[in-house]
């Protein structure tokens, strides 16, 4: 069983009073702490000095964007797991956010229990333990669970926590298949086969981060995907 940090820190960037509130309200009641801003320049400020657990970001703010948001987060190396709430009609943006390093997004209108679900599932990606040798290397490809960080030749690569997760559970089952139904349970937390294009999204992300030696993420076509851990192939 993972433990959860029952009083992890919550930022919530909506512009959206009613909305803001409404969350504020159900994640206390489920033990979190909660900052609310509701523009993003005012919440980038504040992230320059603060480092919340999870951030819940809408896409649509006053000041500056989701979408930009996220951008400036990454460039500052501020590796904070990110989920964004997006209107239906947001397709691309979702897509264009999960490429920026959003670890998962939620469609508005919303269920409020599903919303901490994903939460609590977001949070426990970043802090998993599992019943492994801590440190494992494959050729040229190094993982350390515990300290929570990979290399490639001996230098970190730069991983959410999402896309640490998703190598994690594939390099911990070498050669083995694994849909993205499967991967959307273990790694994400939930199987809604309707979310596959986020496996896909963060798989291609993965790959460009391990680009000297991606192929030992392999896609099966019509299935998912399998980590082959052969160091010939890290060449």
């Amino acid at each position: 069983m993972v433990n959860l940090k029952t009083n992890a820190r919550i930022l919530i960037v909506e512009d959206d009073p009613d909305l803001s509130d409404l969350l504020n309200y159900n994640l206390r009641n489920s033990g979190f702490e909660c900052k609310l801003i509701p523009d993003g320049l005012q919440a980038h400020a504040w992230l320059k000095n603060n480092t919340p657990d999870l951030i819940l970001l809408d896409l649509m703010l006053p000041g500056m964007d989701g979408l930009e948001l996220s951008r400036r987060l990454r460039q500052d190396k501020k590796d904070i797991p990110l989920i964004m709430l997006t209107a239906k009609s947001e397709e691309v943006d979702k897509v264009v956010g999960l490429e920026l390093g959003a670890d998962d997004y939620v469609t508005k209108p919303f269920n409020m229990r599903e919303l901490i679900l994903r939460v609590k599932a977001v949070l426990r990606r970043g802090r998993a333990e599992h019943e492994l040798p801590p440190e494992r290397s494959w050729g040229r490809l190094r993982i350390d669970e515990q300290a929570h960080q990979a290399w490639l030749d001996d230098k970190p690569l730069e991983l959410t926590a999402t896309e640490f997760a998703l190598l994690l559970f594939l390099s911990s089952r070498p050669g083995r298949v694994q849909t993205r139904e499967h991967l959307l349970e273990q790694v994400w937390g939930y199987a809604n086969p309707g979310y596959a294009r986020t496996v896909d999204t963060h798989m291609r992300r993965l790959r460009q981060k391990l680009e000297p030696i991606q192929d030992c993420l392999e896609t099966m076509r019509g299935v998912g995907y399998r980590f082959n851990p052969d160091p010939a192939r890290q060449t």
